[in-house]
């Protein structure tokens, strides 16, 4: 498995192409992260062009299966996050595959 990119790697990112303090630039990104998770709380989508949407789905409640025992299981309503990358992304991702 590789890397993961951490709210510290994006704005050690800022910093270095964008100039500003590193503290400037770790509120800069945390400003950003709390605009977005603000939106998706209230039920709105997150797009960022080139990247992909965020949205948040609703779920019904169901009757679901525990594997092991085959019990039949209640699952109750909830909400859902879910990301649908942009084309220019997955495009991007699937180059990356071929090396």
């Amino acid at each position: 498995m590789g890397k993961t990119l951490t709210r510290m790697d994006l704005s050690e990112a800022v910093f270095r192409e964008v100039g500003l303090s590193r503290n400037e630039s770790a509120q800069l990104v945390e400003s950003v992260l709390d605009h977005m998770s603000d939106a998706l709380v209230a039920g709105e989508s997150v797009k960022i062009s080139s990247f992909g949407t965020f949205n948040v789905r609703s779920k019904t409640a169901r009757v679901g299966r525990n594997p092991k025992t085959g019990e039949e299981v209640p699952i109750s309503p909830r909400r859902v996050l879910t990301f649908r990358p942009s084309h220019l992304m997955k495009e991007r991702v699937s180059r990356g595959n071929r090396s």
